[in-house]
């Protein structure tokens, strides 16, 4: 474990130093959460009502948190089918180094990305109108919990990335599983506006729930009382459980996926 650790840790370094090197992909993804907030903030605002005594401002915040830190997973795969379409990932096979060390590095490496998105866009929404309006230890909570999130999903990309041969594919592979689960949730409009089906989609999704987690801990609910589903009415265990779940399984899968990809 020790070895994974520290040969991760020279991944991830060797990722970040490109933030220096490529600042313009940094700017591009600190650009595209400013602009959600702004968009559906001024833009969609006065058509949606949100639940609760509680400003659309202020509710929606949380939920550009979510879908951001959603699609920032995205960089994981990308990165992986773009080092192995270089050959850049064969180089590292021929290192003495552990074989999961390079996916480690690369989702830890991620996790920065996500952390400077999340300041930009808290920044955003400080300027919108949005109020932390719990304790600093539950804002810090609802923070641990978006990212953690997305360090799960990351290693969902990763897994995606070691078998597509391309990073075109996997950007569109991405958007078409990622887009659906982020709008079909209640990022942006409440629940109650979804009706039959859809509506217990909404409640039972994992990006609901973290965003319904996130408003409770950042205290942006308005006091509006959650819907009848469990997975509502405890949100931060319902994602947990969903993290747990995606890691016990895609992070064996993915250090498998690279193995085997060494192999041939």
């Amino acid at each position: 474990m020790s070895h994974v650790l520290s040969d991760g840790w020279v991944v991830a370094q060797r990722n970040l130093v490109k933030i220096k090197r490529v600042p313009e992909v940094l700017v591009f993804v600190l650009v595209s959460p400013i602009m959600f907030v702004l968009l559906f903030a001024f833009v969609f605002g006065g058509a949606i009502a949100p639940p609760g005594a509680v400003d659309y401002k202020e509710w929606l915040i949380c939920g550009i948190f979510a879908q951001t830190v959603v699609f920032g997973a995205t960089f994981t795969g990308a990165g992986l089918a773009e080092d192995m379409q270089k050959g850049i990932i064969d180089r590292f096979r021929s290192l003495p180094m552990s074989s999961s060390a390079v996916l480690v590095g690369r989702t830890t490496s991620d996790v920065v990305y996500n952390v400077l998105s999340l300041l930009i866009m808290g920044i955003t929404g400080l300027l919108v109108g949005w109020r932390i309006r719990e304790s600093p230890l539950e804002a810090l909570a609802g923070v641990a919990l978006l990212l953690v999130f997305a360090y799960a999903i990351s290693w969902v990309m990763a897994y995606v990335g070691l078998l597509v041969p391309s990073v075109e594919v996997i950007n569109n592979a991405s958007f078409i599983v990622i887009m659906p689960l982020t709008f079909v949730s209640n990022a942006f409009v409440p629940t109650e506006s979804f009706s039959g089906v859809l509506r217990h989609i909404v409640e039972w999704n994992p990006v609901s729930t973290l965003t319904q987690a996130s408003r409770e801990l950042f205290g942006n609910t308005g006091g509006a009382a959650a819907t009848d589903a469990w997975s509502m009415q405890h949100p931060a265990l319902y994602t947990l459980l969903w993290i747990a779940l995606i890691l016990a399984v895609f992070v064996p899968l993915s250090v498998r996926q690279y193995r085997n990809s060494a192999s041939k």
